[in-house]
């Protein structure tokens, strides 16, 4: 019988070899990149991926030898488009073989079939405050494109459209072959994203977000729900898209509230994870393009996602301003916006001097600089946010600006310190 440390020594070896030839694979891969770059095509090629994964099957006789390489192959795949991304400048969000590509460029919108593959059956989820051009530039871009157009708001975000988008994909004979594009905002980006990860148990699923929200932060890691029983978002699955496409350019159409509301969630990112960020966005004209702090706010977004996807751990500290947030949501019956409520909900979960800094924020760019409904008012619904367990409520708490703990109170004790005016 061979040694163990024999068998050792033969493993170092061809680990060598094969590095050797992992390095020359990247620099093929750099070189395929960019021309790749050069004639407009996406890094992600899904026909040319799927023939490599059947030629690897070819290779083996002996089923489990086949399914390892196969595996294997696709996580090679996954790095060397990871690889090709970092070269090019690109952003991909890492996370295993659920990885994809944000795109980010002003008029990128127009380049929809260059950058996914849509010559296939496509459900695009829009609403009725989308201007109108921005589905007719996808749809264009489609081999075959139903639009299905949801009332704009909160109140859209139901189980039953969600349903509703699964049953107009059926009357049109989708497949798992098929997809759903989202062209809109967070309620569109959800319900497309649900409906998608049910339907066939699951199809391909692109984000084309056309508010500053999205842009910023839904769009970006995966979370999808519905609403139910007057509660934010309890019902609802991690979803990671297939793509996302980001055009700062459809921002110059966006209501000055919605930028408003969109400002608010980078002012969210850059309190918990960012001074720098935060200290641009007090030097930033209100009304100005948002093209840099965006790209920077996605940037963080990424790295969150990519090390905590499923929100086991350091993920939940981009729900700073979300505990009350979402009870004034709720309380409010769609008089305010979701990002109007973060705003709102960021001011009790910090120390003074960073309250400060965020309400003069807040204040700049048209955004609450007050809470409107007394504390017991708001405990109702904060008792049955999905952050709650038997400790009491889970909260993010900002004690220096670009930093960021986790603090658990019982919903009572929460209640009564707001009502006295202390620090949480």
């Amino acid at each position: 019988m061979t040694a163990p440390e024999e068998i050792r020594r033969e493993i170092d070896r061809i680990d060598q070899e094969m590095a050797a030839l992992f390095a020359a694979r990247l620099r093929a891969a750099e070189a395929i990149a960019a021309c790749k770059r050069e004639a407009g095509l996406p890094v992600c090629n899904p026909e040319r991926e799927a023939a490599v994964l059947a030629a690897g099957a070819e290779r083996f006789s002996d089923p489990t030898e086949q399914r390892a390489y196969l595996r294997f192959l696709s996580d090679l795949m996954a790095t060397s488009r990871a690889y090709q991304h970092e070269k090019l400048g690109d952003l991909h969000v890492n996370v295993g073989r659920d990885g994809y590509d944000i795109l980010t460029e002003r008029g990128g919108i127009h380049r929809g079939g260059e950058r996914f593959p849509l010559n296939r059956r496509v459900l695009i989820v829009t609403d009725d405050r989308v201007p109108s051009q921005y589905a007719a530039t996808v749809r264009g871009a489609c081999g075959q494109a139903v639009v299905a157009t949801l009332p704009h708001g909160e109140g859209s975000k139901t189980l039953f459209n969600a349903e509703k988008l699964c049953r107009v994909m059926l009357q049109h004979g989708f497949t798992r072959a098929d997809c759903v594009v989202a062209v809109g905002g967070g309620m569109a980006g959800d319900l497309a994203a649900l409906a998608a990860g049910l339907y066939m148990r699951g199809i391909d699923f692109y984000n084309v977000p056309t508010t500053l929200l999205a842009q910023a932060d839904a769009s970006v890691g995966g979370k999808c729900a519905a609403n139910l029983g007057g509660v934010k978002n309890p019902v609802g699955l991690f979803r990671q898209p297939c793509g996302v496409l980001i055009d700062p350019g459809v921002l110059e159409t966006l209501p000055a509230r919605e930028y408003a509301a969109g400002m608010a969630e980078i002012i969210k990112i850059a309190a918990t994870h960012d001074a720098e960020l935060f200290a641009a966005l007090e030097t930033m004209e209100a009304g100005a393009q948002p093209d840099a702090v965006l790209l920077r706010a996605v940037r963080i977004k990424k790295a969150v996602v990519e090390a905590d996807e499923r929100e086991a751990g350091e993920r939940r500290a981009l729900n700073f301003g979300h505990t009350i947030g979402h009870a004034v949501e709720a309380l409010s019956h769609g008089k305010y916006l979701h990002g109007e409520c973060v705003a709102m909900g960021m001011l009790p979960m910090c120390a003074p001097a960073v309250r400060a800094r965020i309400r003069a924020l807040n204040d700049k760019f048209g955004l609450p600089t007050a809470i409107p409904y007394a504390p017991a008012d708001l405990a109702g619904t904060m008792a049955r946010d999905k952050k709650g367990g038997a400790d009491g409520v889970t909260y993010v708490w900002v004690e220096e600006i670009g930093t960021h703990t986790f603090r658990t109170l019982p919903c009572g004790e929460m209640i009564r310190r707001l009502t006295e005016g202390e620090s949480l």
